[in-house]
């Protein structure tokens, strides 16, 4: 089995682009200790014969990921095709998912959540390096207890105010 010690970050390609070339800049503005893969590093051919190749390669990706992160845009919740997968996919393999809302919404966003992830354990948080950074080191732990003792339906989490204060912001 493969390491995982990488962060796997999906969003939409076509709309959210800015946001992950921000992040890679956080990295090396601030020396963030996380690795992520850009899904959309891919030969992202539009042609329909590619989509299981793609996906594969994704797979690939994904399993050697400890953390699952979803940028959440305005049309994130549309795009079935590869996101819906991907999302499923980390599901599968019960990976930590974190959703940052990218409007700067710090509890869960119910309009943009996508209904793909209805009952699936996350949490949410905005998009600040800072919040990303606490999120990416503490969630982790946070998942695997509630995963065993959450039964609620809605298993959709968010950081406290305080924790937001703590970290000045």
């Amino acid at each position: 089995m493969a390491y995982r010690n990488k962060t796997y970050i999906a969003f939409d390609g076509d709309n959210d682009m800015r946001y992950y070339t921000l992040m890679k800049a956080w990295k090396q503005s601030d020396n963030t200790n996380f690795q992520f893969y850009d899904a959309h590093d891919l030969n992202t051919a539009r042609d329909s014969s590619q989509t299981e190749s793609i996906k594969k390669q994704l797979a690939i990706r994904m399993a050697n990921s400890k953390i699952f992160v979803l940028l959440l845009g305005e049309k994130t919740k549309y795009l079935t095709r590869f996101v819906k997968w991907e999302v499923e996919h980390a599901i599968r393999l019960d990976l930590p998912i974190i959703v940052v809302n990218l409007n700067g919404e710090k509890g869960v966003d119910s309009k943009r959540m996508p209904m793909w992830l209805t009952g699936h354990l996350c949490v949410s948080c905005s998009f600040n390096s800072k919040i990303l950074q606490y999120s990416l080191e503490k969630w982790a732990i946070w998942h695997d207890k509630y995963k065993r003792i959450s039964e609620k339906k809605d298993k959709h989490f968010f950081w406290t105010s305080d924790v937001y204060s703590k970290l000045g912001l």
